[in-house]
């Protein structure tokens, strides 16, 4: 097909649109308009359906001639339902990318195609109004005709276009057919991290319209400083001379007033103004109206500063907690439904997010209407992001943690390219006109990852001319140009901003003087098991007034649903799964939520880290508490009612409910509980943050986050709860113990057990007691663990280290008897081939008269000295665990701890586990991410007990508390398998027990895990006295 060449043309955006305007619904009563949607507004026909014809061609060279005619024929075509990406109806290859451009670096002629036809009727009342087609979202580009007639071109995938089909358009039946290319000159401004889908992928609809009415406006809010007083005034621009009246309702629906406009501008006065925030987003509406048609506006009131580095709404130094967001749905690609988004902000609002940065592209329109009316502060972003220009063959870039500038050659190269400065700037105004009225847009955001130049300034400068009371943000301005004498001028943008800043670069920048306020527009990377460092970028938010917070990157799994598996188990694919030319593997799945919308871990952790308020304990004696109110505008006892439990190892002996707690935000208060507690064992008071009404998206009632206040711990009071709740014997008679000094082993014998160490391997082989075996395998010393995706950077470290395939060398193996037993000692050391030792020490196992096994292990890790040089080889970098593994028969299936649970917890990820009493079985500690990785562990544990259904029991206790996995899959499988749904379970319950295991972090994209003393993060010195006692019975 011969197609006029605008798709490879940065200076044809658009033909035959109208003009930009906001978004809104227009209807024909007053009683519709109100609360509208355009799905069903009386003034719109929905061209949404399942009865599309479409025909996909490999090159729209393929294209026949004519199937644009009015008469063509459309047999053969297949029926499909609009919005829907194409891709996931089967047709072309889905691929996932991330930087690298799915094209050459010059638009390829061979561009695939789809032709999409649909039929519409009109009435002749209808036909005699102004008809409006409008598209919400089309990937990438797309030719418009009506009834064989040329009606125009656009492109920006996730911005809308209208175009005027009046004098196309007849009484009767009428053919809209669309032909969508995959490519454009735009996609190299769309190379956003994401699966790339095209086709029609929201809403498209007519409007019809009067002859004269309102084309636009523009509300603006001004608020008074002292927050007593607003006025809203409304710009208007009419088509034709309609006349118009305004009402003003407040959020509660009274009537306030109503006006005519003068000279296009409408204006009302509200005194004691209800005003807008996350918390208490309060909308009155206006009512605009021409005899024949009823606009319906919602409005926040809201106030806007920025003093110093610091920004305020309504007067606060408000936070920002928030995440990004992607249109992305496994079963319907990026063609988000509007129940779908309710899914998404009701999760969120549940899990403490009150934020949302569009990444990397406005949202549908009417979703930023749901932020205004659920409450959400949102960075509202343009379609904009050409990070594939990194790629080019011979650039470079440096990137530097602690630098606040970065430095590249070819990043900004689209931002500097005049060809492409009206496409830049038209990108940004699409965005900034369509969504001018929304309340809880209080940012715009020009894009993402694309460097900076002068066509973003020219932007930035637009965007200030025309909406100055908006923060501006553009967090890629940090990236200067190498190789040139151009500065970047920065100086429309409101905040500095960037992304996976660590929190050292925090701590430095908002101590300094003369600095722009901070946002983290991505921070703290939820891929897999993660993120494990929430708390620390918290600590941060509250500590200094000019860190406005962040979005955590991001909000889901990004996957195409395949079907089932034989076993019935679903399967997601990602990168590399369609044998794409280039691919990004998994790296798409880096959600707090798994595709299906299932919570992750990480989005557990999010909520109590974010939690509404946060306890301390003062004084245990007297039960004096501090809480520390960390919301914005609410006083607790206006939003929260606090509940309470008392623990005794494990057991709740007390509940009740406090008084209601007059703290107003951002203030502290010191209570006194209400009860005596005796500090003895483990003694825990939990305190649960109910919400205390009904919220839009959560009820009463719901729990909003909790602290404990740990009294008192005793680890020999956890292990005996452990036992009563598990039923463990603990009763092994003692008996005279025998030694058999055989040349590679040692047999330790006791009435009823039978032990084999093996004195080369450093370890039992055999542990029978009773004639049964408890292990399958030789206990393992064990330093590798399945790698996390917020490994993927230290695994290749680990594996060049060999860590994956260590062995253990004994260098000496000694024991000695007394009247307590039989000690064993080894020397050893951890090596792969080829490498040095990664770590050596010495294992010490004490087998005592009634069969209890006592493990105490040590290790260091130390440079190599090589001979004459002034300075040894860097160490190894630090181990993923150290401890031990073993393999017990499957039918120790019922696990009992104390520890941090139920759900998984590491050591800088467990702020929503709780340290308590727990059961569970085997199978239900595995936490199943689509791509295998650890998982499943629990921190900080003083007792542990597995047991079966025939009373046989092991129970693990230690003299410093342990983290322990236990599992049906080993480490090995899931190292090697990339997908859940391929693992195979193995025949034995794999037993971890970890003296160290290192953090989760957020590392797959942010700063490297955090050096912490201790076993928290990183240690370079294992050293574990009496690490483990083991009692088999």
């Amino acid at each position: 097909m011969k197609l006029q060449n605008y798709f490879q043309d940065p200076s044809s955006l658009h033909i035959g649109t109208e003009p930009l305007r906001a978004y809104y619904v227009p209807c024909r009563e007053e009683a519709e308009a109100n609360g509208a949607d355009m799905l069903k507004a009386s003034r719109a026909i929905i061209l949404n359906g399942d009865d599309w014809k479409f025909k996909f061609y490999e090159s729209y060279h393929q294209v026949p001639e004519g199937c644009t005619e009015k008469a063509a024929d459309t047999t053969g075509y297949d029926t499909i339902p609009v919005p829907s990406c194409w891709q996931i109806l089967g047709y072309d290859q889905n691929q996932y990318t991330n930087v690298r451009y799915p094209i050459p670096f010059d638009p390829p002629d061979d561009n695939p195609a789809g032709v999409y036809v649909k039929e519409f009727s009109l009435t002749e009342e209808e036909a005699a109004q102004k008809i409006y087609l409008n598209f919400d979202g089309v990937d990438s580009c797309y030719y418009v005709w009506i009834n064989g007639a040329f009606v125009g071109y656009s492109q920006i995938s996730h911005s809308g276009s209208e175009f005027d089909i009046t004098d196309k358009v007849t009484a009767g039946n009428n053919r809209l057919t669309v032909l969508v290319l995959k490519w454009c000159d735009g996609t190299y401004l769309e190379d956003q991290d994401k699966l790339r889908f095209t086709g029609i992928f929201r809403d498209v609809y007519l409007l019809v319209r009067p002859a004269d009415h309102i084309r636009d406006y523009f509300v603006h809010t001004p608020v008074s400083e002292d927050l007593t007083k607003a006025e809203i005034l409304v710009d208007l621009e009419l088509y034709g001379s309609p006349s118009v009246t305004v009402k003003l309702y407040a959020p509660d629906g009274d009537f306030l007033a109503a006006a005519t406009p003068s000279d296009g501008k409408v204006r009302f006065a509200v005194d004691d103004p209800d005003l807008w925030n996350a918390e208490h987003p309060a909308l009155y509406t206006l009512i605009l109206s021409t005899p024949d048609e009823v606009i319906a506006q919602k409005v926040g009131l809201r106030r806007i500063d920025i003093k110093g580095n610091v920004i305020y709404i309504n007067g606060v130094n408000f936070k920002i907690k928030g995440s990004n967001r992607h249109d992305s749905n496994p079963f319907t690609g990026a063609a988000v439904t509007r129940e779908q988004l309710l899914t998404d902000l009701k999760l969120m609002k549940e899990h403490n997010i009150n934020a949302i940065r569009t990444s990397h592209y406005p949202n549908a329109p009417w979703a930023t209407q749901m932020y205004d009316k659920y409450g959400f502060y949102v960075m509202d972003e343009a379609d904009l992001e050409s990070h594939g220009c990194t790629t080019l063959y011979g650039s470079k870039s440096e990137h530097v943690d602690m630098g606040e500038v970065q430095y590249e050659e070819s990043y900004g190269y689209l931002m500097r390219d005049p060809s492409y400065e009206n496409a830049v700037v038209d990108r940004i105004q699409h965005l900034v006109h369509r969504d001018k009225n929304c309340s809880s847009v209080f940012s715009w955001s020009m894009g993402n990852e694309s460097a900076y130049g002068p066509n973003l300034e020219k932007a930035a400068a637009w965007i200030k001319s025309y909406d100055p009371d908006r923060v501006l943000n553009y967090e890629n301005s940090i990236w200067q140009q190498t190789n040139t004498d151009y500065v970047n001028d920065v100086h429309d943008l409101d905040v500095f901003s960037r992304m996976y800043a660590p929190v050292e670069f925090i701590d430095e920048f908002c101590s300094k003087e003369g600095k722009k306020p901070f946002i983290e527009v991505e921070y703290c990377h939820a891929m897999g098991n993660g993120p494990g460092d929430l708390e620390a970028y918290f600590e941060r938010l509250y500590k200094y007034p000019g860190y406005i917070g962040g979005f955590v990157w991001e909000w889901c799994d990004h996957s195409v649903y395949m079907g089932k598996t034989i076993e019935g188990k679903d399967k997601f694919f990602y990168g590399g799964d369609w044998n794409e030319e280039i691919h990004d593997g998994n790296f798409c799945m880096d959600g707090l939520v798994y595709p299906d919308r299932t919570p992750h871990t990480g989005l557990l952790e999010h909520k109590n880290v974010a939690r509404p308020i946060r306890a301390t304990l003062l004084d245990t004696s007297k039960g004096l508490v501090e809480l520390d109110n960390k919301l914005d505008y609410t006083n607790i006892k206006d939003g929260f009612t606090i509940t309470y439990d008392v623990q005794k190892d494990g057991m709740t002996v007390l509940s009740g409910t406090l008084d209601p707690v007059d703290c107003p935000a951002k203030e502290k208060v010191t209570i006194t509980l209400p009860f005596a507690v005796t500090v003895e064992a483990n003694t825990i008071v939990t305190l649960h943050y109910l919400q205390k009404e009904d919220a839009l998206l959560t009820p009463s009632g719901y729990e909003a986050g909790h602290d404990q206040l740990i009294f008192s711990t005793d680890a020999t009071s956890a292990v005996a709860a452990v036992v009563k709740a598990s039923g463990a014997s603990t009763a092994s008679a003692a008996s005279a113990v025998s030694v058999e000094d055989l040349e590679n082993e040692l047999v330790v014998s006791g009435s009823a057990f039978r032990y084999v160490y093996n004195k080369w391997k450093g370890t039992f082989t055999t542990l029978v007691k009773d004639q049964k075996n408890l292990i399958a395998q030789p206990i393992q010393l064990n330093i590798w663990r399945a790698p996390m995706d917020n490994d993927r950077r230290i695994r290749w470290e680990w594996e060049a280290a060999g860590y994956d395939r260590a062995r253990t060398k004994i260098y000496a193996t000694e024991w000695t008897q007394d009247e307590d037993g039989v000690t064993i000692t080894s020397t050893y050391s951890l090596a792969a081939v080829y490498l040095q030792r990664i770590i050596e020490g010495t294992i010490t196992w004490k087998v005592a008269k009634d069969g209890t096994l006592t493990i105490t292990v040590d290790g260091e890790r130390k440079p190599v000295h090589v001979p004459l040089a002034k300075t040894p080889l860097p160490k190894m970098p630090f181990l993923p665990r150290f401890g031990l593994r073993l393999f017990l028969e499957p039918a120790f299936a019922d696990v009992t701890y104390f520890g941090y649970g139920p759900i998984e917890s590491y050591p800088d990820k467990h702020h929503d586990a709780k340290l308590g009493l727990y059961t569970s079985d085997v199978d239900s500690l595995h936490e199943d991410y689509l791509r295998p990785q650890e998982n499943g562990s629990h921190w900080n544990c003083s007792g542990l007990a597995l047991t079966t259904s025939d009373h046989r029991s092991l129970l693990i206790s230690g003299t410093q508390n342990f983290s322990f996995n236990a599992s049906r899959y080993t480490q090995e499988e899931l190292t090697t398998k990339a997908h859940s749904f391929e693992l195979e379970k193995s025949p034995y319950t794999v037993l971890c027990l970890d003296g160290y295991m290192s953090g989760c972090g957020s590392n797959s994209c942010g700063p490297a895990l955090a050096k912490i003393s201790g076993r928290s993060g990183q240690t370079d010195i294992y050293l574990y006295s009496e690490f483990l006692r083991l009692l088999y019975c």
